[in-house]
């Protein structure tokens, strides 16, 4: 994920939150948050209880989100380059005198961050550099994941009908996107799309790169009627858990197979490790001897064990265009 894909993601999750953006350029944003992103950012639930028990009003913090950290600072450093040349100039001791709070100001910048507004206000905003990894961007990652688990969109006719009386048929389809893990001592992920006509039951794979094809709105476009529904959204789960099924039942095991076979030698070597151990013990000492056995075997049994999980990751009611 480069700069520019998180400039661009920063920008929509900003959006789709109501968040209030104050300054923004091609490396930076310097953001005033909604309270649904300041719940999920700032990690503050003692102020957030307080609020909701007091009905007081929130006030929210504000941000420096900094996506391209070279430019950042390279802008910041040509500014401040700039105002020390101006203060410099003996033709504007004047205006050096009246500009004395943004050199402060821009001091301050360069230890603690971005200074929102005038130093009486005595408000420092926090700045975060943004990058595939950083804390604060994994944040946002599970902020979005949280608020956009579940969905409702329409998908938009390429043209409108001329008569007002002419109506096409959409049907629903329930997509789920689904992440599948392979784990032993290594891991292996897959993700697995799938969409679900709740009209006919029909099952369809890479649902997500269909979606892709359309311009979806979360509005019901004019001369549009919904069909109705033959299958209940339980019953699309249903046959969405048994096409993965299916499907994972084809896959080659082997890694599993060999995953077992380091897991018993694992457990061979601490048990004779243990096993003489506890024979030549003393009776005192057997118990705490004996949880250290069996609590290293657990260990050894999460860290050996094969096993497939699989979770939903996100889901949605898709209305298509025709009858599915």
């Amino acid at each position: 994920m480069n700069e520019r894909q998180i400039q661009k993601f920063v920008q929509r999750y900003l959006d789709a939150t109501g968040c209030h953006i104050v300054e923004k350029s091609p490396a930076h944003f310097h953001v005033k948050l909604s309270p649904k992103a300041d719940r999920d950012l700032t990690n503050r639930p003692y102020y957030w209880s307080f609020v909701d028990r007091t009905g007081a009003d929130p006030e929210t913090m504000s941000l420096l989100l900094v996506t391209d950290k070279q430019k950042y600072d390279n802008q910041a450093a040509a500014q401040a380059e700039a105002a020390q040349k101006q203060q410099s100039s003996p033709s504007n001791a004047e205006a050096n005198s009246a500009q004395t709070p943004n050199s402060a100001e821009a001091a301050l910048n360069r230890s603690f961050g971005y200074i929102h507004g005038t130093l009486n206000t005595n408000i420092r905003v926090p700045r975060e550099d943004l990058y595939f990894g950083s804390r604060r961007l994994n944040q946002l990652f599970e902020s979005s994941r949280q608020g956009g688990s579940y969905l409702c969109l329409f998908q938009e006719p390429d043209k409108r009908s001329n008569s007002p009386l002419d109506s096409t048929a959409y049907s629903a389809w329930l997509g789920v996107n689904m992440k599948v893990e392979f784990a032993c001592d290594m891991k292996r992920e897959e993700f697995h799309s799938f969409g679900i006509s709740l009209a006919t039951g029909q099952c369809i794979e890479q649902f997500h790169d269909r979606l892709l094809q359309y311009r979806m709105t979360p509005k019901l476009p004019p001369n549009v009627h919904t069909a109705k529904n033959a299958l209940t959204l339980v019953k699309a789960a249903a046959i969405a858990e048994q096409t993965l099924e299916r499907k994972l039942r084809n896959y080659d095991y082997s890694w599993a197979v060999a995953a077992a076979k380091r897991l018993n030698e694992e457990l061979d070597t601490i048990n004779h490790y243990y096993e003489p151990l506890l024979e030549s013990a003393e009776e005192e000492n057997k118990p705490q001897i004996t949880e250290q056995f069996e609590r290293r075997q657990d260990e050894i049994r999460w860290q050996y064990e094969p096993r497939v999980t699989a979770s939903a990751i996100n889901c949605g009611i898709f209305y298509l265009q025709g009858i599915g």
